[in-house]
């Protein structure tokens, strides 16, 4: 299959976009993509750039519900185009706000919704006073371009979360990110998808944000590694794009993950490994 990273910027001064979202979609569905990925908080600006206590609307009134308006926008320009939609956006779930990946299938159709679990907090990502912790899981969908799992941008620190979808015989992780230029140690981002990949058995794609929002500047370098720890394509950093990348997913049969490491794991060796009793807490 072919999948489609769209790597784009979002002024904090602009309303939502998802005018520009649909349109991404069309253009990407008629250069043969089959799977359109978007990267996090797709079509608004990075809100958790800044403490909620310091904005003058609440994260309630930031969010929308899942299905709402954008969903509705996107999953219409999924059964248009024929193709798999991964987007992000804030969901408003009652009174509750999640950092949410909507799936939407070739046919428009909602075939669920993954919430990040894992929230953080530290200097331009104050995302504990935006998100509470997810609660769905870590699903793996059947679309029609593959089996597919989410990892929303903060997840895929967590091998655990990860081996999940593995288990569940995901062929593709997607994850829509937000990272910046000098969060992490330069080309951090791909180590750790490449290792994660070749552990899993599963290809990976990436499609960050770029462009500046205040003092933040993000990366961009959307990219796909395969089961081989690989990077098969990747994009520029500091420019606007739609990422294009064929997949064969057949080769994941043949990824050392499958043939090997999943075959001998031995959890019951270690079923306490994902419990970290020797950790303590810090004050």
């Amino acid at each position: 299959m072919t999948i489609a990273l769209v790597q784009h910027a979002v002024s904090p001064a602009s309303p939502p976009r998802v005018d520009r979202g649909v349109r991404a979609v069309q253009a990407a569905a008629d250069a043969g993509a089959d799977l359109v990925v978007f990267p996090e908080l797709s079509f608004t600006p990075f809100y958790p750039r800044v403490p909620v206590a310091e904005r003058d609307r609440s994260a309630l009134d930031l969010a929308e519900p899942v299905p709402g308006p954008t969903t509705e926008a996107l999953a219409e320009a999924a059964a248009d185009g024929g193709v798999v939609v991964v987007f992000n956006l804030m969901e408003r779930a009652w009174e509750r706000t999640f950092d949410t990946s909507p799936v939407l299938d070739a046919d428009g159709t909602l075939l669920g919704r993954t919430r990040m679990m894992h929230i953080t907090a530290y200097e331009n990502f104050h995302e504990q006073g935006y998100y509470a912790p997810g609660d769905t899981g870590a699903p793996v969908y059947d679309t029609a371009a593959g089996r597919i799992g989410v990892a929303v941008c903060y997840d895929r620190h967590y091998p655990e979360y990860l081996r999940a979808l593995a288990l569940q015989e995901a062929d593709l992780v997607v994850v829509p990110q937000a990272g910046t230029v000098g969060e992490w140690p330069d080309g951090m981002y791909e180590a750790e998808l490449r290792v994660a990949a070749l552990q899993h058995g599963f290809f990976a794609a990436l499609a960050n944000r770029t462009g500046p929002e205040g003092d933040m500047q993000f990366a961009g370098r959307s990219f796909v590694t395969d089961p081989f720890g690989e990077v098969v394509a990747q994009a520029p950093g500091a420019e606007e794009t739609i990422l294009h990348a064929s997949l064969d997913l057949s080769r994941t049969a043949d990824a050392p993950a499958r043939r090997l490491f999943l075959r001998h794991r031995r959890p019951d060796q270690y079923e306490r490994g994902a419990v970290a009793t020797g950790l303590r807490s810090q004050d």
